[in-house]
């Protein structure tokens, strides 16, 4: 592996970066970055030297990608190292990071609402404490109930439909279906 052009350098120091805001650490980010950015496979020793990070730390955060689904284990003919690539497809990258954080995070949320939306209240302060929990766990099973649809369309539908942003807004607005939220309704 070369050393990194201006443009990837730029590219891969930002994502570590940002990486810590999304609850990954800038090795991480920095590691997923310069594969996803490679025309070709990376092993852990192109990484190491291209980074310039220690071999552990290039495998820790190897791992973690791998637990994440962000990049693929490849192997080439006659090498016996391991090689690693990432999805060039900006959508399958976000399905799989939307489908990672709904096992991750959600569905552990929605597993505990419910076992604390079956507990009967013993005081008025568990009740309102349920009726809250129950509004959180609709909001979200509505959610997922949108991001399962979501899945399922390809990526042009998709784009497609991210692209009408506020025009469903403006339709739902004119056919009186839409309320502006904290808008009391008239009495």
């Amino acid at each position: 592996m070369s050393t990194m052009s201006p443009l990837v350098a730029s590219f891969v120091a930002h994502f570590g970066e940002m990486g810590s805001r999304w609850g990954i650490n800038r090795t991480v980010g920095q590691i997923y970055a310069l594969i996803y950015l490679s025309p070709r496979p990376l092993n852990a020793d192109d990484l190491t030297e291209a980074l310039a990070f220690s071999r552990s730390n290039v495998s820790m955060g190897l791992k973690e990608l791998q637990s994440w689904r962000l990049v693929r284990l490849k192997h080439l003919p006659g090498d016996r190292r391991e090689y690693f690539e990432a999805p060039s497809d900006a959508w399958e990258i976000f399905r799989t990071l939307a489908e990672e954080r709904r096992r991750r995070e959600v569905e552990p949320t929605l597993t505990m609402l419910r076992g604390a939306l079956m507990a009967a209240p013993t005081t008025d302060d568990d009740r309102v404490a349920q009726e809250r929990m129950q509004g959180m766990h609709d909001l979200i099973e509505l959610m997922m109930t949108w991001f399962d649809d979501v899945q399922r369309m390809d990526a042009r539908t998709l784009a497609q439909l991210m692209k009408l942003g506020a025009k469903v807004g403006r339709l739902l607005e004119f056919t009186g279906h839409l309320k502006v939220a904290g808008q009391r309704d008239p009495e």
